[in-house]
């Protein structure tokens, strides 16, 4: 009886033993640290995001470190410079004065319809060509608070101040036709007439069809497609967007071919020079990212809703062009119907450059010649 109680006894200590050695290694935070690790662990998330997407301060031209001055520029109202080129004959003796607008990751040197037009036209019409660089490209000083307007009034200060007179000829390509709209749309008075160029389309303009504009847009390349919407939507995240390795960029951005037409690649394979360098030596994100922010961001107007303006207004666009689709172009024209439209069959996004096209170009908008 006693040993069988004495081990009974000895069982149910070794379970209260187990217990308590159990409990006792048992280890338990202190009440409310876990909840300061999470909001530690989410603060210092926050505090990588918010680095991750801020872009770096641009290299302003003339400032320490950053790229020299080669070009002449103009000190616009607010301060900034705005740097220039000149083609053709002399601007005093000039009979037609036009103002340029480049296109995405170029520059005033990558002026198409002066470096492709033949030198007979040039003398022939007396023509006289200035580029400049857009803010934030090659040496044109960065403007922060930029906006669709904004470009249009430097455009005037810079007539105004090379003494081009009281009117003037814009002419776009690609990204720069956008400028063109805008243009048409706060200085018509200060116009002779604009040409646009495969000009750029803003799919989120709300004066497209809704159908058309989505039909439009799903052509573009995903990555395009993605690029776009968090330009549009989330412009703050674009720099981070088109940086980060997780995802493609834009493949403007990419540089990829994809993009182009068979004719496209046959023009920029004869392409001699790239001005991306130069275009993008202040940083990326006052020019390439600021432009597509402002480019396809809420428009202050709708260009499909603008008024007939006094000049003579061309659009010129490849039925093959693969970075500006067509469709979209022809349902502009048809609702401005005082626009001239020139649909080159075959032609893809880089036609300016085949030959004999500046030639049609400049002489359908100076003289009337098609």
């Amino acid at each position: 009886m006693a040993a069988g109680s004495s081990r009974k006894i000895t069982a149910a200590l070794a379970r209260a033993h187990t217990r308590t050695t159990k409990q006792s290694t048992s280890f338990k935070l202190p009440s409310g640290i876990f909840k300061k690790i999470v909001v530690v662990f989410y603060v210092g998330m926050l505090a990588w995001v918010y680095q991750a997407i801020q872009p770096p301060v641009s290299k302003k031209c003339g400032s320490p470190g950053g790229p020299p001055i080669t070009a002449p520029r103009i000190k616009l109202r607010d301060g900034r410079y705005l740097a220039y080129k000149e083609h053709g004959v002399p601007r005093d003796a000039a009979k037609f004065k036009i103002v340029y607008i480049h296109s995405f990751t170029s520059s005033r040197h990558g002026t198409v319809v002066a470096d492709y037009l033949s030198p007979e036209t040039f003398n022939e019409l007396g023509i006289y060509i200035v580029s400049f660089d857009k803010p934030g490209y090659g040496e044109s000083d960065p403007n922060p608070k930029r906006t669709v307007k904004s470009v249009a009034l430097d455009i005037e200060e810079l007539a105004d101040q090379l003494g081009l007179g009281s009117k003037f000829y814009v002419i776009g390509f690609s990204m720069g036709g956008q400028e063109v709209w805008s243009c048409l749309k706060y200085i018509p008075h200060r116009l002779y007439g604009a040409a646009l160029l495969a000009p750029a389309i803003n799919y989120f303009w709300s004066g497209f069809p809704a159908n058309l504009s989505k039909e439009v847009f799903n052509q573009l390349l995903p990555q395009d497609r993605w690029a776009l919407r968090v330009a549009h939507y989330v412009p703050w995240l674009t720099y981070w967007w088109n940086t980060q390795k997780l995802f493609p960029p834009l493949s403007a951005i990419a540089g990829i071919p994809d993009i182009f037409s068979k004719q496209d690649l046959e023009l920029v394979s004869k392409v001699a020079v790239n001005h991306r360098a130069h275009a993008t030596q202040q940083g990326v994100y006052e020019s390439l990212h600021r432009e597509l922010m402002v480019a396809f961001g809420s428009w202050e107007f709708d260009p499909t809703d603008l008024e007939k303006v006094e000049g003579s207004v061309h659009l010129w666009q490849g039925d093959e062009d693969r970075v500006v689709p067509v469709t979209l172009q022809r349902y502009i024209v048809q609702k401005l119907s005082w626009i001239q439209y020139h649909e080159l069959p075959g032609a893809g996004h880089m036609f300016p450059m085949a030959e004999g096209i500046s030639d049609s170009i400049m002489k359908a908008l100076l003289i009337g010649k098609n």
